[in-house]
């Protein structure tokens, strides 16, 4: 199936698409919030910029688009038609350097915790998985 938008309009709308201050980001910090955990947003002194750094628990959050890390088996995660050459090499290239900063960040002793945008997509999803999260992160049980 091809796209339903021109080259010219699906390039306008992929341009407008930013990578902070993203809906399940918002979201993953309310909850962290709400819960009494206090964090940073975006520290540019860590390798790949985490979304969420916890200081006082040594332990940060990715909050991964399923699209754009290519989260592998989500039905989120199918590259266009178009331009497939295109959309594979820049989606490895992002897998490629989220594993090498992964392993820069456990290097210097971090906790690191991935989360997809599918995991939280309902609220019943969401709950459980961020509720899994925060009790590890409280009670120091991340590997």
């Amino acid at each position: 199936m091809s796209d339903i938008f021109s080259t010219k309009k699906r390039s306008d709308i992929m341009s407008k698409i930013s990578g902070k201050e993203t809906k399940p980001e918002i979201l993953v910090r309310k909850y962290l919030f709400a819960n009494g955990l206090r964090y940073r947003k975006n520290v540019k002194s860590l390798p790949g910029s985490p979304d969420i750094v916890l200081p006082k628990y040594k332990t940060v959050i990715f909050v991964n688009g399923c699209f754009w890390h290519g989260h592998k088996g989500c039905k989120r995660s199918k590259l266009p038609e178009t331009n497939k050459a295109f959309w594979e090499n820049k989606i490895k290239a992002t897998q490629e350097r989220d594993k090498l900063k992964i392993s820069q960040l456990r290097e210097l002793n971090w906790k690191v915790i991935e989360i997809w945008q599918c995991e939280i997509n309902s609220k019943k999803l969401r709950d459980k998985k961020l509720g899994n999260i925060l009790f590890e992160i409280k009670n120091n049980i991340l590997t």
